[in-house]
């Protein structure tokens, strides 16, 4: 079976409970969990409701990322300290969050990804992109889509 479950996270309500049921899935196969989260690149401009608001150095970027890290993988080390289910914690940065995932698992040698779809459709698919899809689209070991 599996012995190395790669778990995306991006911090949503959906990918929380992705979080709890692979998890849960890890405890009752044996097996460990490995969590990446993929913040985006600090930039100049400050961001609101996706709107610039106005400057940041980049100690304060990466202040931002490094927190919103611990907060969003710190749901996987809680989860998986709760459970006794072995787990390792991969934050970094990058425009490209699929990416980031399929070169985690190879790295890792996971050989099952358990990630969230938001489930979009139509025009917001196609703004928002569908990360899930790609990781699908590009994954050399089985992907479990949670919804």
């Amino acid at each position: 079976m599996y012995k190395n479950i790669l778990v995306p996270t991006d911090g949503s309500a959906l990918s929380r409970s992705a979080i709890a049921a692979a998890v849960k899935l890890a405890k009752t196969i044996g097996a460990k969990v490995t969590a990446v989260y993929a913040a985006p690149p600090a930039t100049p401009l400050v961001y609101k409701n996706l709107l610039p608001v106005g400057y940041g150095t980049s100690s304060e970027h990466a202040a931002v990322i490094r927190k919103s890290a611990e907060l969003y993988l710190g749901i996987v080390e809680k989860d998986a300290k709760a459970a006794k289910v072995p787990y390792k914690l991969i934050s970094t940065t990058s425009d490209f969050p699929a990416d980031v995932i399929l070169a985690t698992a190879k790295k890792e040698k996971c050989d099952l990804i358990y990630i969230a779809s938001h489930g979009r459709r139509g025009l917001s698919r196609a703004l928002l992109g569908s990360q899930t899809q790609k990781v699908i689209s590009g994954s050399k070991v089985p992907v479990f889509v949670h919804r």
